[in-house]
């Protein structure tokens, strides 16, 4: 192939998901604390028996064929093949389910979870939080925000393909199909930002599929729910003014919603409080004026395939006054 040959430092860079924001061995939660130690069992064991296999490997071909002949006999094949991968294997599941408690995760907390629906759309996520009859209280897209110490239940839902939820921090995940509605309860011991992503193929740009799940002290929380129940925030300054006008004129109220205004398309995210959010493009890019210039004028440069046209009418001017009206409205 011409490029360098696999070394013990390519190894390292593969296993650099280990850490950081999705960082399976570094829980946040009750649920991935418990998957923690079945991880650490099948790392260790894997490894354990990798070296086992490439040392007689290495041991059969090294050796004088007499003394190797023992390997082609029934009752190695059997014990090697059959009774040793049964017994491993039998031995994880047992493990796995008394680590479990036979329930899929860790048990929840006594308090009363928290309710939010999350659709999975090609290729971003539409995120709803119900009230106690689970009717809709307000509309979000790709951020989660929950109160830290309290379980949330997450109704999983998909709009088109086989999308997968998972924040390898807080455990999961979980399938969501098409015509079927899936739960997931997760809790986050600690505050903090935590990456989750889409973890079966669905197509296009799914490797730009992510989201953040914010976990904020409950007060924190309360008081982020509360101003996410009150309408958009009207234009700052005149450059802010002539953005939304260019927005609403230009038809991009047909696709998004901005609670307070015109626009009430419901194709695309709602942009009520698109500015408060850390990040866009389904946590692609930072959230600043410039990210919402480029997303808006070359979007399919930026994530190819998203189902939002690029818009390349608009001069530089027009663009910063769009982006400065996207970025106000927090």
């Amino acid at each position: 192939m011409g490029g360098r040959p696999f070394t013990p430092l390519g190894l390292l860079l593969l296993t650099g998901g280990c850490g950081g924001m999705q960082a399976v061995l570094a829980p946040a939660g009750p649920d991935a604390a418990a998957v923690r130690p079945l991880s650490l069992v099948l790392f260790t064991g894997g490894a354990v028996i990798f070296l086992m296999v490439m040392g007689l490997a290495a041991w059969a071909i090294l050796t004088r064929p007499e003394r190797r002949r023992w390997l082609s006999r029934p009752g190695a094949i059997v014990a090697m093949g059959g009774i040793f991968p049964v017994a491993t294997l039998t031995a994880l599941l047992v493990h796995a389910l008394l680590l479990t408690e036979w329930s899929g995760g860790a048990p929840a907390a006594a308090d009363t979870p928290l309710r939010i629906e999350v659709i999975g759309e090609q290729w971003w996520w539409r995120v709803t939080y119900l009230d106690g009859d689970g009717a809709p209280i307000v509309e979000t897209a790709n951020e989660i925000r929950i109160p830290v110490g309290r379980p949330v239940e997450f109704v999983l839902k998909s709009a088109d393909v086989i999308h997968s939820f998972w924040v390898p921090k807080l455990g999961g995940k979980r399938d969501m199909i098409p015509g079927r509605v899936n739960r997931l309860t997760l809790a986050a011991d600690t505050p903090g930002v935590f990456r989750g992503q889409c973890a079966e193929y669905c197509g296009g740009p799914h490797t730009l599929m992510a989201f953040e799940v914010v976990a904020l002290p409950p007060e924190d929380f309360d008081r982020w729910l509360s101003a996410e129940r009150e309408p958009a925030r009207a234009p700052a300054h005149d450059r802010a003014t002539q953005g939304q006008s260019l927005f609403l004129a230009h038809g991009c109220g047909g696709c998004h919603r901005v609670r307070g205004t015109e626009a009430d398309g419901v194709i695309g995210p709602d942009l009520t409080h698109l500015g408060s959010r850390r990040r866009i493009a389904a946590a692609s890019f930072p959230m600043n004026q410039g990210t919402l210039a480029g997303w808006i004028a070359d979007n399919q440069h930026l994530k190819p395939g998203n189902h939002m046209p690029s818009f390349a009418i608009f001069s530089g001017v027009e663009l910063r006054a769009l982006a400065a009206y996207l970025e106000g409205l927090k």
